[in-house]
């Protein structure tokens, strides 16, 4: 018996969400591409205690979030920019309002970033964004006012997509 049966059925189930979980951290291909493998290879080494529990899913998430902010506390990340470039051409409202919120969003503190992708990109809830982050409750709220209060002062023109976000994480 291999000690990673398993282990490459749930990388090619689950590698895409994966994924756009650790892009919507790091707001970068690449790093997210990084962070991912780093996680794997963890993951792995991990394997015949995780895949039993049926908490790999969790454990994997988890271990995304650690080591973005563990990344970030290091300084190992892209450096934002204040202005966003110059367009080469046109592009419509949904694309330069994606570029917007991605730069607002790499602006953020490591905890107010993964605290916006959980509870509106991963669409989680209160109590599953605490357990993921190893914090309370209010930690949780208080992280997701400050920052949609930073991105509101950051990037005015995402008010409305900001104002749903705040209505939608208040129920």
């Amino acid at each position: 018996m291999d000690r990673y049966d398993g282990f490459r059925e749930f990388v090619r189930v689950r590698q895409q969400s994966l994924m756009r979980t650790a892009y919507l951290l790091t707001g970068d291909a690449h790093l997210a591409e990084d962070l991912l493998q780093t996680v794997l290879i963890r993951v792995a080494a991990h394997w015949r205690k995780l895949d039993g529990g049926g908490n790999a899913e969790a454990y994997t998430r988890k271990a995304l979030i650690n080591q973005h902010i563990s990344w970030r506390r290091r300084k190992i990340v892209e450096t934002p920019h204040a202005e966003l470039p110059e367009p080469g051409g046109r592009h419509d409202e949904a694309t330069v309002r994606r570029l917007v919120l991605r730069q607002a969003l790499a602006r953020l503190t490591p905890r107010q970033r993964t605290v916006i992708v959980l509870r509106f990109f991963e669409d989680r809830t209160e109590v599953e964004t605490a357990h993921l982050m190893n914090c309370t409750i209010g930690t949780v709220k208080s992280q997701t006012h400050h920052a949609l209060s930073r991105l509101r002062t950051m990037a005015p023109e995402l008010a409305g997509l900001l104002d749903d976000a705040a209505t939608e994480g208040s129920r």
